[in-house]
């Protein structure tokens, strides 16, 4: 089983990964979603949401954008990270899953947010 998470905002892919309202998580085998649960962010500070998704088995993250901090606490747990995805949640995760959704490396470096994104 693969577990993917999408950092989410009204059910559809968040621009940045820290600041999103939810995760979407697809639990799938086979290429083929079996369930959909949506949870709340349980708040934003470093380091924090990579770990957290970790305790709960995520194998792969899928986000609009992420700050370089995140994707290393990721890359250290072995979660593969999908960054520069839009759309619905749903559909990212399809197009993860047929093979069609490859990362464009959108680190976050200058936003609003700047000294939270490390």
């Amino acid at each position: 089983m693969l577990k993917v998470a999408v950092a989410s905002e009204n059910k559809n892919v968040c621009d940045h990964f820290g600041h999103c309202e939810s995760f979407e998580v697809f639990e799938t085998e086979n290429g083929k979603i079996l369930k959909h649960d949506s949870m709340q962010n349980p708040g934003h500070r470093p380091g924090f949401l990579p770990n957290y998704l970790h305790e709960l088995g995520v194998n792969t993250i899928i986000s609009g954008g992420m700050g370089g901090g995140a994707v290393d606490i990721f890359n250290e747990h072995n979660i593969e990270v999908i960054v520069g995805a839009s759309g619905s949640a749903d559909e990212v995760v399809k197009e993860y899953l047929a093979g069609n959704l490859t990362s464009t490396g959108s680190v976050c470096h200058e936003h609003a947010h700047h000294d939270e994104c490390e």
